[in-house]
């Protein structure tokens, strides 16, 4: 007998853009708001992150499971560690299901820092 059990995730597509702070452009950024893009950037700025991220978020039905996701040329616990980084920046949400471990896109967040950044607002 199983103890694992199933939970349907929403898909975060359809969300509205939420920036995580206001635009670049709508005045000095303060030591809050400074301190938590940095962390966003900074968990992105490492290759591995940025591809498991990018695995995560064009997975089909916008979530992954660690097992097929873990295939970036590093070993497993370091994937481990990529991914626990990338949690604590806000970036990833992440489920046990049974064994397994799945991810999703924090809700809004590529379309956050996307708003965050431009400059047209």
């Amino acid at each position: 007998m199983s103890n694992s059990r199933t939970v349907e995730l929403p898909v975060l597509r359809d969300e509205p853009a939420v920036p995580c702070c206001p635009p670049i452009t709508a005045g000095e950024l303060s030591v809050a708001d400074a301190e938590k893009m940095a962390g966003m950037f900074k968990a992105l700025s490492d290759p591995v992150r940025l591809r498991l991220f990018s695995k995560i978020a064009s997975h089909p039905g916008g979530e992954a499971c660690v097992c097929d996701i873990q295939d970036v040329g590093v070993s497993q616990p370091t994937v481990s560690h990529h991914l626990k980084k990338l949690r604590e920046a806000g970036l990833l949400t992440s489920e046990r299901r049974g064994t397994w471990v799945y991810y999703t896109v924090a809700p809004s967040v590529v379309a956050g820092m996307s708003a965050m950044l431009d400059v047209r607002q």
